[in-house]
């Protein structure tokens, strides 16, 4: 049998099986083509922007317009479409529920037996498909093309992310790491200092002018170094060099305090690296932990607010879509405000990272079920 005509009748039997009907389908591609459509449009308005900001950049550096689209736009794109569309499925759902309710379509189904409850089944199916792909994109997709992009503006724009403030990490449960000042594009650190402890005390220390780290062979070279070692019989040995090559516990990414490196990782590489981070008491460490709960607080947020659209959209009103429109937008503003808000406070605030990503969720989850309750039905 053809693999096609086996997947449709495997679609056939569980359409079958959980009652599915026809107008499930129509409201299925209701809300899946409102969607599509709102984020289309989006982007072509952000990437229209975005070229008359960048043009005079991309003429500049003589950028083959070919490489613009393919390692410019094709990796700028899926970030602002995971970005918006927790926010474009919202307004989608409240936009064409609007429609359907200013129509008497709703009163329709209503009429014809089918409970609000049932009703939900084609919203709910399209909300998850949608979190699916959020999903996806979040853990996946996004932090691959994040990490393309910014090795584009390297490499065209000469973007340098140079650390200037003095970074002390911890590279053992004895021993600490310090660097003056970390140059990203080059990955040279100046000023380098490292120091090992036994028994409250100094036992070693090794300092450098410059440090670089050989990616191929795992290795760090230091450049100008000296170094202390205190001996068992107490004395002081001292030695001096051009060249010294020695492995440490880190990487270095963990001498650049960026808070952006984390949306360049997927989520299992993101969750190793929070636990080194934990490990050597980053100051990001709140950043990094909040960007690992939104990977699945934002895609969840889908369900939440496709259900909260469907609530107040569904009621007819006299004064027709744009009351269910302004209401939609306070609402979603609302919940940014509340993201925003609960963010600044889980990085400064003493919040747990994992609380203020996920109180705005759990606020309009309780706001949503109110809804729900008082929906005519």
């Amino acid at each position: 049998m053809n693999p096609l005509t086996r997947i449709k009748e495997l679609n056939e039997r569980f359409k079958e099986k959980i009652g599915w009907k026809i107008l499930d389908s129509y409201l299925l591609k209701k809300m899946l083509g409102s969607v599509l459509f709102s984020i289309s449009l989006l982007m072509v308005v952000v990437v229209v922007f975005d070229v008359s900001e960048n043009i005079h950049r991309f003429m500049g550096h003589n950028i083959p317009a070919k490489e613009v689209i393919t390692g410019y736009y094709f990796n700028f794109i899926p970030y602002f479409i995971n970005l918006f569309i927790p926010l474009f499925t919202f307004i989608s759902v409240i936009w064409f529920t609007s429609k359907l309710s200013s129509r008497n379509e709703i009163i329709s189904i209503f009429d014809n037996g089918i409970s609000f409850n049932r009703m939900l089944v084609p919203y709910v199916t399209g909300a998850v498909i949608i979190m699916i792909l959020s999903l996806i994109l979040s853990n996946f997709i996004v932090p691959n093309t994040n990490r393309k992009l910014n090795d584009f503006k390297y490499q065209y724009f000469g973007k340098r992310n140079v650390s200037t403030t003095y970074q002390h990490v911890k590279n053992s449960k004895n021993s600490y790491i310090f660097v003056e000042r970390w140059d990203k594009l080059e990955d040279i650190g100046y000023n380098f200092t490292y120091e090992e402890f036994a028994n409250n005390a100094i036992r070693k220390k090794i300092s450098a002018q410059t440090i670089d780290y050989d990616e191929e062979q795992q290795v760090w070279h230091l450049h100008q170094y000296i170094h202390r070692e205190i001996t068992d019989d107490g004395d002081e040995l001292i030695i001096t060099g051009e060249d010294m090559d020695t492995t440490f516990n880190i990487k270095p990414m963990n001498l650049y305090q960026d808070a952006f490196i984390s949306e360049t990782m997927s989520y299992t590489e993101l969750r190793q690296f929070i636990k080194e981070e934990k490990m050597r008491g980053s100051s990001l460490l709140a950043n990094y932990q909040i960007e690992q709960h939104k990977r699945l607080a934002n895609p969840l947020g889908i369900l939440i607010m496709t259900l909260l659209g469907l609530s107040v959209s569904c009621r007819k009103n006299t004064r027709g879509v744009g009351v269910h429109i302004f209401i939609g937008m306070g609402l979603a503003f609302t919940f940014i405000f509340l993201q925003q808000i609960s963010t600044v406070f889980s990085v400064s605030g003493g919040l747990p990272p994992i609380l203020g990503t996920w109180l705005p969720n759990l606020i309009y989850l309780a706001i949503t079920i109110v809804m729900l309750k008082l929906t005519p039905k």
